[in-house]
């Protein structure tokens, strides 16, 4: 593999490590708070990009509203999610919560199936997205250069909200202990409504910038990149956002560089995401950045 092969590829990892790790942040936000992996956050992501094909589509909105009120919906969908299917089963046994949570992902994906209809559709990309740059004889698309910049400036705003607010500081000490949260009259109802509508905002962005580099929209969509992405949040140190970021990007650049330098193993790309987690919880079971969080129970 030449250098310009190589560095054409590490773009392309990059991009797609990038995507993982936005969708990442909104598992690890949500586990950090509540110990609650959210299942149904992988279809959130298949919802906002299907609300922002309609609007364009349907609606004849112009593309950049069309993508704001994706998000928006998107977000109050995922706190309306919150409160019927989540929160009245949050002081019940862990096991409950993730059998709502499973349910949840089932009913959305046959939900969408139903409302959508199972046949694949094309995304419209816009004419700016679908540009591609030569740089050093290296052909990239603007959107695979576009994805890394919303994911760090994204990252930047969640880490400046959750350490330098009063709503960050509120979400760290339910994190750290919801009934303690409780007793410094702390709103835990509301601070968990505000992690999952960062979540699911996160989910739409997500899902809209998969559909852009992937410009394909169906009901089950979310399945294997929600999967990937729990991955990443899990090799990263889930309740980490620098954690879930990381995993993300390892898991996005060892995924395609590996199809990249052994073409003969990309049926099997799918499964280096659960090698590459077996091999970190065997050797650091918190992920890399992970801290023992221990369980509520």
């Amino acid at each position: 593999m030449d250098f310009q092969t190589f560095l054409q590829q590490f773009v392309n990892a990059l991009s797609l490590g990038s995507l993982y790790a936005l969708i990442a942040i909104g598992y690890t936000m949500v586990y950090g708070i509540l110990r609650l992996i959210n299942f149904a956050h992988g279809d959130i992501f298949m919802v906002g990009g299907y609300l922002a094909f309609y609007g364009v589509s349907t609606f004849l909105m112009p593309w950049w509203m069309a993508v704001i009120v994706a998000i928006a919906l998107t977000t109050v969908f995922g706190v309306g999610l919150e409160r019927v299917a989540y929160r009245p089963l949050r002081d019940s046994p862990r096991i409950s919560i993730m059998i709502s949570a499973i349910g949840a992902s089932f009913l959305l994906e046959n939900l969408a199936i139903v409302l959508f209809n199972a046949r694949p559709k094309a995304f419209p990309v816009p004419e700016f997205f679908a540009r591609n740059f030569i740089l050093g004889g290296v052909h990239i698309a603007s959107v695979s250069l576009i994805i890394p910049l919303v994911t760090a400036v994204i990252l930047a705003a969640l880490l400046w909200i959750v350490h330098r607010t009063r709503v960050g500081m509120a979400m760290r000490a339910v994190s750290t202990d919801i009934e303690a949260a409780r007793l410094m009259a702390i709103d835990v109802n509301r601070i968990v409504s505000i992690t999952f509508a960062i979540g699911s905002a996160l989910a739409a962005i997500g899902g809209i910038l998969w559909a852009l580099k992937y410009p394909r929209l169906e009901p089950l969509m979310g399945i294997m990149p929600g999967l990937k992405c729990f991955i990443a949040a899990v090799i990263g140190g889930i309740g980490s956002i620098g954690g879930a970021v990381l995993g993300g990007l390892l898991l996005g650049v060892i995924e395609l560089m590996t199809v990249a330098f052994m073409p003969e193993l990309t049926g099997y790309k799918d499964a280096f995401a659960f090698v590459l987690l077996i091999v970190v919880l065997l050797v650091k079971p918190t992920g890399l950045l992970g801290k023992n969080l221990g369980e509520k129970v």
